[in-house]
């Protein structure tokens, strides 16, 4: 069988059963999601065994070791894909929720009713928990669900996904609700780019070049999960101490996160008190330090950032730092280098906090708090399926509700238009 007809009869066994997945209740769902946890917790050492041959392949490819660390498994990321799991189980139900009625002057009643978007293919790379989470949140949320993780993981994602689907169907999903393209030809992603009016949603969860393909490519509409150029704000109100444990949190706590900060600011009055400190304990931690003119001036040793540092997302120990001589300076360098993705201030400036937050643009912003916490599941979501930087229908870490659309409903007693 060619790709193309590989990838199409996926597409369509997971759409029909994505339209009998919409009429699951939520007893049948959450069961599936307990069997499926169950079932990745009993699995564990044949997932880990799998892992280990992507890992192998990863190292002969020469990968990043940030791209190392999101695609490896272990027995507590397991048991986390298992947990999270349960916590979209715990979660109430979205669908069928009526979210607001009201009455017209006929009498007629109009309300809006939560949905499921339909069938949503999930296009991601390295990281084999996003199966899990991707298929818990769609089926959660009454989606179907095709999954294409990357070439890079295909042992791990394949063993997950296999996991998933039979805990499904003993639990009554819907064969095909959870699909997979076990096929690592990349073909097959501009295939199943192409299959409007079969897949409703696309969203690619990945790097750079992956988000610009997809974007440019399909024919369905993508919700984004773009690159996270994220910056930690410095305030010269700002309590020392707190800042420094908010900003090395943020680079080093797991660097090759999209909420992990890559340029740090710190106000001009702090440069000779905070900044030879707080860039020695990162670079005691081994992180590479890039700044500016003014950085060097406090400390000459780190390295001149260039013009295209202030862009890049390193997702590894490389921080930019760049001294500002307002918090104006600050937003317009965010406005300018910033990717829309998680912006924090530390200060104890109540007013300066407020404005802040509401002329910086981005997905989630941050005061007095780390950049790292910009997730589904430190917000009380439960498993996230991305962290959307689009402004159309959802933004932010994307939860049950954001894989929901809404419906007019309507109650009349013989109502007709004059």
């Amino acid at each position: 069988m060619d790709i193309k007809q590989y990838v199409s009869d996926k597409a369509k066994k997971a759409k029909a059963a994505s339209r009998a997945l919409a009429n699951c209740s939520t007893e049948i769902k959450n069961n599936a999601l307990f069997k499926m946890a169950a079932g990745l917790e009993k699995e564990s050492g044949m997932l880990i065994a799998e892992n280990k041959k992507d890992l192998v392949a990863a190292g002969q490819k020469g990968l990043s070791k940030a791209m190392i660390d999101r695609l490896t498994l272990d027995a507590d990321r397991i048991k986390a894909m298992a947990d999270g799991l349960r916590e979209v189980a715990a979660l109430p139900d979205p669908v069928g929720e009526v979210t607001r009625m009201w009455r017209r002057p006929n009498g007629m009643q109009i309300g809006k009713m939560r949905v499921p978007i339909g069938l949503i293919g999930i296009i991601y790379e390295s990281r084999p928990n996003v199966t899990a989470d991707s298929a818990a949140l769609c089926l959660k949320s009454g989606n179907g669900v095709l999954l294409r993780g990357g070439s890079e993981a295909v042992h791990s994602n394949t063993a997950i996904a296999n996991i998933l689907s039979g805990a499904g169907a003993e639990a009554g999903i819907p064969e095909g609700a959870v699909s997979f393209i076990e096929n690592p030809d990349r073909a097959c992603v501009m295939e199943m780019l192409k299959l409007n009016g079969v897949v409703d949603l696309i969203i690619p969860r990945g790097g750079e070049g992956l988000i610009r393909m997809v974007s440019e490519n399909s024919t369905i509409p993508v919700i984004k999960h773009d690159k996270g150029v994220c910056h930690v704000y410095v305030d010269c109100k700002a309590d020392a101490a707190m800042a420094g444990e908010i900003c090395f949190n943020a680079k080093v706590q797991r660097p090759g996160t999209c909420n992990a900060m890559e340029t740090m600011l710190v106000h001009k009055d702090l440069g000779a008190s905070f900044l030879p400190a707080m860039l020695d304990r990162f670079m005691k931690a081994g992180v590479e330090i890039r700044g500016c003119a003014k950085t060097k001036t406090f400390v000459p040793a780190v390295k001149a950032a260039t013009d295209k540092d202030w862009d890049t997302e390193y997702n590894d120990l490389v921080l930019n730092v760049k001294v500002v001589d307002s918090m104006d300076d600050a937003m317009e360098h965010i406005a300018l280098h910033g990717s829309q993705h998680s912006e924090a201030i530390v200060t104890d400036d109540y007013a300066k906090a407020l404005r802040f937050q509401r002329e910086v643009d981005a997905s989630a912003v941050f005061v007095n708090a780390s950049t790292r916490l910009n997730d589904g599941f430190e917000f009380g979501l439960g498993a996230e399926i991305g962290i959307s930087t689009t402004r159309i229908h959802a933004r932010g870490p994307m939860g049950l509700e954001e894989l929901t659309s809404t419906k007019f409903i309507v109650f009349g007693n013989g109502q007709i238009r004059k």
